[in-house]
């Protein structure tokens, strides 16, 4: 029974933490992170997550110099992508975002593997 119990309590914590982003605002030298209530969840600087590109409910996308960098719904970071292979990120949307390279549009899953490319218009 407190085996049952104390995995119970374990996996009520992991679900309690896990957020879905609504908005991410960048006011002053942070980023903030809202959640689907309005609330701001999480803070960081703005000068180590670089200029927003787009998010998900899952998900977001910034760029950094010459690095794209993916981050969580908890803020932390877990991939990056350099910019000169990904290009110009221009939409994200569910578990994927696009960017268009020179003549190409490209699609990435939200692991920054690319899954698709098509010639742009």
């Amino acid at each position: 029974m407190m085996k049952f119990l104390h995995i119970a309590l374990v996996a009520l914590a992991v679900l309690a933490g896990a957020h879905k982003i609504s908005n991410v605002e960048v006011k002053g030298g942070w980023v903030n992170l809202y959640d689907e209530n309005g609330k701001k969840y999480k803070s960081l600087n703005a000068k180590t997550v670089g200029e927003v590109q787009g998010f998900s409910s899952t998900f977001f996308v910034s760029k950094n110099g010459a690095w794209i960098h993916l981050y969580d719904a908890e803020g932390k970071k877990y991939k990056d992508l350099n910019a000169t292979t990904v290009g110009e990120v221009i939409g994200v949307a569910g578990d994927t975002f696009t960017s268009r390279n020179g003549p190409w549009i490209h699609t990435w899953d939200k692991n920054g593997k690319k899954i698709s490319s098509r010639a742009a218009r």
